[in-house]
């Protein structure tokens, strides 16, 4: 398959790149710097640089076009702006599902997070960022024409991955490694029948590929 991943220099999109090229897939990874793009070859992906944050929807139709799958794993980080919460985290990832719509690209996963709610409240940056992923979340749930999984891991470690997980519609809070997100990630680009699911994701005694199919009913 070919795979598109909007935040191709993130952390859990590097691990995603590897695992993909490894698995014979082409990968094709959405970075804002140029400086980056060496990082996505070393990790056995094509680097396209574009900034969703000021890009149109042709332009990213254009990258999108002839891509089996699409995968959303940009974030605006830690120590950003509560606008740029609103900027990356919610419109960029509803930019990069009109994208796939355009480009006819049905598969879509998105990375969002536990506790993703557009009706959170409270007044701190992180409880932005929890509104601008809910809103992110239901506006692509709200899509016909997209094959979509959300995927809400929990908090997130530069662990070892395990390969063992407990992923379920409502899992509790807990830790998952980096490692073990991008595995589940590529299990469900795997596993066409997780669409139409909003997964919750921590460390847990399923192997992956147990996992992934006990959601999708095989």
């Amino acid at each position: 398959m070919r795979i598109v991943i909007a935040g191709g220099h993130g952390q859990i999109a590097l691990r995603l790149e590897r695992l993909l090229s490894a698995g014979g897939h082409e990968a094709v990874g959405i970075i804002r710097r140029p400086e980056q793009a060496e990082n996505l070859r070393a990790a056995g992906a094509e680097p396209v640089v574009l900034d969703l944050e000021s890009a149109s929807v042709d332009e990213v139709a254009e990258v999108l076009r002839g891509a089996d799958a699409a995968v959303f794993a940009a974030g605006a980080g830690p120590g950003s702006s509560v606008e740029r919460k609103d900027t990356v985290d919610r419109a960029a990832a509803v930019l990069f599902a009109d994208a796939a719509e355009r480009a006819g690209v049905r598969r879509y996963v998105v990375v969002s997070s536990m506790g993703a709610d557009a009706a959170h409240p409270g007044d701190e940056v992180f409880d932005a960022y929890l509104r601008a992923k809910g809103e992110a979340d239901d506006a692509v749930r709200s899509r016909n024409a997209l094959d979509w999984t959300i995927l809400r891991p929990g908090i997130l470690t530069d662990d070892a991955g395990k390969g063992l997980v407990r992923l379920e519609a409502h899992t509790g809070r807990g830790p998952i490694p980096r490692d073990d997100v991008a595995a589940v990630l590529a299990e469900l680009l795997d596993t066409p029948a997780t669409a139409g699911l909003t997964l919750e994701l921590i460390s847990g005694s399923a192997p992956v590929s147990v996992a992934v199919k006990a959601v999708a009913g095989e």
